[in-house]
């Protein structure tokens, strides 16, 4: 949850870019490949995973846990909405799920923001 800059490309000059820019060309074939693994990834946990795992992963995504550098502790403040379409459930089921994991002591909440707690990777990694 950044500031974001959008830069429309007409479908002529990313097929140039594509081709002249090799540079270019890899960084953008990397991200459709890590794209596709993502997409690929919330398919599978959609399929054989609980909402409350899903739940798990995405705080997890939120906090950027497994990206280079050290993972956010403190998550930026959503509402329940953006979690539930996250993992395609209701905000209740959200709901549920938060307070089950601060009973847990999973995450923590402070002045609206949500505190991740180190043993949380482990409900998305024990099975």
């Amino acid at each position: 949850m950044i500031p974001t800059t959008v830069l429309v490309i007409e479908k002529n000059e990313m097929i140039r870019a594509l081709h002249e820019e090799y540079e270019f060309s890899d960084r953008f074939i990397t991200y459709l490949l890590v794209r596709k693994i993502r997409v690929e990834a919330g398919l599978i946990d959609q399929l054989f995973n609980s909402s409350e795992k899903r739940m798990a992963r995405a705080l997890l995504l939120l906090g950027r846990y497994g990206a280079p550098g050290q993972p956010q502790k403190v998550l930026p403040k959503v509402s329940q909405e953006t979690p539930a379409e996250m993992i395609g459930t209701t905000r209740s089921r959200v709901n549920i799920s938060m307070n089950k994991f601060m009973k847990l002591e999973f995450i923590h909440q402070y002045d609206g923001k949500i505190h991740v707690d180190d043993s949380l990777p482990g409900v998305v990694l024990h099975d």
